[in-house]
């Protein structure tokens, strides 16, 4: 005769697995890691400051 199993355990432990499968997928579609996000703020900064001191004169607005 087969194991006798709880449906309950196996419904909960498969909607685990399926939740953890669908984290992974997101993780991968939309996560970036708090390093990135600072080297992206920096590389912008960089390029701002770059475009800024290009300029012969002060840009403000009159």
């Amino acid at each position: 005769m087969g194991d006798v199993i709880n449906l309950r355990q196996a419904r909960k432990a498969k909607a685990r697995t399926d939740k953890a499968q669908q984290a992974d997928a997101n993780r991968a579609k939309f996560g970036r890691t708090k390093a990135q996000h600072q080297a992206e703020d920096t590389e912008r900064t960089r390029q701002e400051a770059a475009v800024d001191a290009a300029y012969r004169e002060d840009r403000t607005l009159e």
